[in-house]
């Protein structure tokens, strides 16, 4: 039986307290075809080039402002594979087709600007955090897109959206950066392998092991993104220990992973139970001395139908 909404709003918002220049060289797009990606693959088994990876961080940005922002389809040609395959439900496969999407949103919403907040990359994925604003004075939607390189262009997109309400519980927005420094840049490369070792093993212990006991990765003055969470570690052990019992069937499957500096991004499926189709999740954290610091989050109620056959994962 799927959960009622208040579960699922009981859910999310527990996960949550736990939880560019111009760019030249670009290869060609290769004649054989992207592959899907593995469901298991994580960022960090793939060869580290800062500077390739630098620059799909810039195409990344480059090609969903020009399309979303400048109405610039041509963009598309230019960044994206013929053969790109697509992850979002509201459009199939193809460059045409997300040519076609993004038409449809800058005819319906012209004066659109894509706040981008921060960038990731690791191997060949590009994870960009934003807050699209469809109408001048508009809160917008909180986004996550995923997208994996190949052969330097664009072959393969997950996404993740949410509303942005008018308050929150922290009193934090859902985009700003609150702990030390305040930058939404993420910090020197020489950190990411310690920081994806805490974010990953916190996420594993606590959501895919069930222990409660994993809060111990959290600072004590761990700041909340989540607009339904306060900020801060106290109690939490408590809080999650109730929610496991109460779910004791939830499911968890962690997809990928992107780390980058001090901040890991955490892409992963999660079911209440095994008939839920269940939530995608973007959490980022942001790790200091070994504990987590920060986080921010994404969730999407998976949908019903898609005009794809790939999922959201």
């Amino acid at each position: 039986m799927r959960s009622t909404p208040m579960s699922r709003r009981a859910f999310a918002a527990l996960l949550a307290a736990a939880t560019v220049g111009t760019v030249t060289g670009i290869a060609p797009a290769s004649a054989s075809p992207a592959p899907a990606s593995s469901p298991g693959r994580v960022a960090g088994e793939f060869w580290q080039n800062p500077f390739a990876q630098e620059r799909n961080k810039a195409v990344a940005v480059r090609v969903l402002r020009g399309l979303f922002e400048d109405g610039d389809l041509s963009i598309a040609d230019r960044h994206i594979r013929p053969d790109y395959i697509q992850h979002n439900a509201q459009a199939p496969d193809g460059v045409q087709a997300i040519k076609d999407f993004a038409r449809n949103i800058s005819t319906q919403f012209p004066n659109m600007t894509y706040n981008v907040k921060r960038v990731l990359a690791q191997g060949d994925l590009v994870m960009v955090h934003s807050n699209p604003i469809f109408t001048p004075g508009g809160r917008g939607s909180a986004v996550v897109d995923i997208f994996r390189f190949q052969h330097g262009m664009i072959a393969e997109h997950w996404d993740v959206v949410q509303e942005v309400p008018e308050t929150t519980v922290s009193g934090n927005d859902m985009f700003s950066t609150v702990s030390h420094p305040r930058t939404n840049q993420p910090g020197p490369r020489r950190q990411t392998a310690y920081s994806e070792k805490v974010a990953v093993g916190y996420f594993d212990q606590l959501m895919v092991d069930k222990d409660p006991d994993a809060v111990e990765y959290l600072a004590p003055e761990y700041h909340q993104h989540n607009p339904d969470i306060a900020s801060g570690s106290a109690g939490l052990r408590e809080q999650f220990a109730s929610f496991f019992q109460a779910f004791p069937n939830m499911i968890v499957e962690r997809k990928r992973v992107i780390a980058d500096g001090d901040l890991v991004a955490i892409h992963a499926h999660i079911r209440l139970n095994p008939t839920d189709r269940g939530q995608a999740v973007v959490d980022i954290f942001r790790v200091r001395d070994g504990k987590v610091v920060e986080h921010w989050d994404v969730v999407q109620d998976v949908p019903e139908t898609s005009l794809n056959d790939n999922t959201m994962f």
